[in-house]
């Protein structure tokens, strides 16, 4: 397997804000507030880089902030693919994190709402071995049948499909059947806990992995502290415990987790090497504030 990786997600700004304590309604709260990048599909981008991971970048931003972005994934050893939106800016979330690190989000999505199908043109497939999707894509038409015309092309060429479902909230919003629908068969799913339950209508974690195996060649699933398992439609094959870190802020986990273990994929890791990297980047992330990893690694000439 080619070991280039494509990702197609959302570009967001994240503004993270944390109280120091319960928000007073119709009244002040004292809190810090930070501006960071973020968004699913391009944390998962940036921490790949970090790995050293060849890894592509595809997405649409305001047009008005295309060089920025390109300047800073380049910087991120990412090689960015781009599309500048004139009408729309690019996407802002903003964070609400509690004193325990959990999370709560006001999105807009901006630009990334606009993402086509002429955005993601076959050359991205090109020397590609995984092309790893976020379930973003599938929250709105457009950018849902972007995403679909994309998947066929790579299933065309045999390049291996990762889905990340990315969100409770708009899952739950869409529905899970449309979602699973919508997706159709991948090799790889990437949920977090509470994703798989909602797929899948199961609390226990071994019919959760049997289910969603029907669909998917290999599923991981993410249980932050308690740490992460892998297998598919015969149960549960690995699990791996997380360590115990203090956790400042647990935005782009999940990501962090993914890249891990997608590094280790891409480096032809056994899977509970694989498993391992994840749960060591996801513990590395919750440690700062932000979803993308701290400092500059690489640079990639344009």
């Amino acid at each position: 397997m080619n070991t280039k990786v494509l990702v197609v997600g959302d570009v967001m700004t994240d503004i993270i804000v944390r109280p120091e304590g319960p928000l007073v309604l119709g009244s002040d709260r004292r809190a810090r507030i930070e501006s960071k990048p973020g968004g699913s599909g391009a944390n998962q981008a940036v921490w790949l880089g970090a790995s050293g991971v060849a890894v592509k970048f595809a997405a649409r931003v305001g047009a008005a902030q295309k060089r920025e972005h390109e300047a800073r994934f380049l910087r991120q050893g990412v090689t960015p693919v781009l599309v500048g939106d004139p009408m729309l800016a690019s996407g802002t979330l903003v964070t609400l994190v509690d004193p325990n690190g959990e999370r709560s989000f006001l999105t807009d999505r901006g630009a990334n709402l606009n993402l086509s199908a002429e955005d993601l043109g076959d050359h991205l497939l090109d020397g590609v071995g995984l092309v790893v999707i976020s379930g973003y894509s599938f929250f709105a038409p457009g950018p849902r049948a972007a995403v679909q015309s994309l998947i066929e092309r790579a299933r065309a060429r045999d390049v291996a499909l990762a889905i990340d479902p990315a969100s409770t909230g708009f899952l739950a919003e869409v529905g899970p059947r449309n979602f699973l629908d919508w997706v159709g068969t991948a090799d790889w799913l990437f949920a977090n806990e509470s994703e798989a339950q909602l797929l899948t209508g199961e609390a226990d974690s071994e019919r959760q992995m049997r289910q969603l195996g029907e669909q998917f060649g290999q599923v991981v699933i993410k249980r932050g502290a308690l740490g992460a398992s892998c297998g598919g439609a015969a149960g549960i094959a690995i699990s791996r415990p997380a360590p115990q870190v203090r956790v400042v802020d647990s935005t782009g986990a999940g990501d962090a987790f993914a890249a891990g273990f997608i590094a280790g994929l891409m480096g032809k890791a056994d899977l509970e090497t694989c498993l391992e990297r994840g749960v060591a980047n996801g513990a590395r992330a919750v440690q700062h504030v932000g979803g993308q990893p701290q400092g500059e690694t690489a640079v990639i000439s344009p």
